[in-house]
């Protein structure tokens, strides 16, 4: 049998003449869990996307202040048993406020998810950017964007994200300042590993050769080093979303990330601290929304990772060859 088929029963195996993408789709394919994590996450990518109409059909908004769906005798209760659950509120209402459960809370994915996925933005470009120029600066370029990753390493990411947020203005749009300012101060690591796999890379022949050839720094970084660092920092971007997700919810709850009435997980939870003995699904709700996310995320990150890896996914195939044999 030739190495070639050889290669192509061996999922885990890199196949000559075989685009990377489809190698890595193969790989992806044979992880089970990071299968059902992706549809995990694909549903909930869609049900953030299709929130206006998903609200539309039950006839209610995230926003919209009910006083009479509460007993303000009684501290806002909401009217009726098991926290206002009908045929016009399919989760209930919120206590104080009346607003509808449901809609707060396929609001609220869109708002967790996508300021996760800009402040994973924001620390990828600012981590590539800082991480390449290090390896590739001078060596007083190095040594100053490298102690100043390790100060912003350093920092620690809730206290930094609540100094800052306690002093901006509230008229500023709150989810976008959430994003930002855990972009940016959460770019440390990523630059730290991109400098580490930069400065391995230029090291090899073809990149001396480019710039033998006359290529400028930049071009070389473009053409050769990007395309050999893309794997991890997709890798690592891929487990930033879900620590992203928790930091932004952690923040909401402490009350200087995302400001009612717009709906965000983590302030749904602060509103339920009071409130969920008489209504369990006002703290069940958004506390497993945010449990399934991060673990879906973190399971597909993970195989992602490996599926990235030639290495870690025929480590992974033989494993599961040996168990069937055995089985067997």
């Amino acid at each position: 049998m030739s190495e070639a088929l050889v290669a192509v029963e061996t999922p885990g195996a890199v196949v000559p003449g075989v685009s990377g993408a489809r190698q890595f789709w193969r790989r992806l394919r044979t992880q089970r869990a990071a299968v059902v994590a992706a549809g995990v996450v694909a549903l909930l990518v869609l049900v953030a996307l299709a929130a206006p109409l998903l609200t539309a059909l039950e006839g209610q908004d995230p926003t919209t202040y009910h006083p009479s769906l509460v007993d303000s005798a009684r501290g806002g209760v909401p009217v009726g048993s098991l926290g206002g659950i009908g045929g016009d509120h399919w989760l209930g209402v919120e206590p104080q406020t009346g607003r509808d459960l449901f809609a707060r809370l396929v609001y609220g994915a869109r708002v967790s998810l996508g300021v996760a996925l800009a402040a994973t933005v924001v620390q990828v470009l600012i981590g590539v950017v800082v991480g390449v120029s290090a390896a590739l600066g001078s060596r007083w370029v190095d040594q100053l964007l490298s102690r100043f990753t390790d100060v912003i390493v350093a920092m620690p990411l809730m206290i930094m994200s609540l100094a800052l947020l306690a002093i901006v203005p509230a008229s500023f749009p709150r989810p976008v300042l959430v994003a930002g300012v855990i972009g940016l101060i959460g770019w440390g690591s990523i630059a730290k590993i991109v400098r580490a796999q930069t400065l391995t890379l230029k090291q090899l022949d073809h990149v001396a050769a480019a710039r033998l050839s006359g290529w400028g720094t930049w071009r070389i970084a473009r053409r050769e080093l990007l395309p050999g660092i893309a794997a991890p920092i997709i890798t690592y971007a891929a487990l930033l979303v879900p620590s992203n997700i928790s930091a932004e919810a952690a923040l909401s709850f402490l009350g200087v990330g995302v400001k009612p009435p717009t709906p965000s997980w983590g302030q749904m939870l602060t509103a339920a601290d009071v409130w969920y003995q008489a209504a369990p699904q006002y703290l069940l709700l958004p506390a497993g929304a945010l449990f399934v996310t991060v673990l879906a995320l973190t399971v597909l990150g993970d195989g992602v990772r490996t599926a990235l890896d030639p290495r870690a996914a025929s480590r992974l195939r033989v494993g599961t060859g040996r168990k069937r044999e055995a089985k067997a």
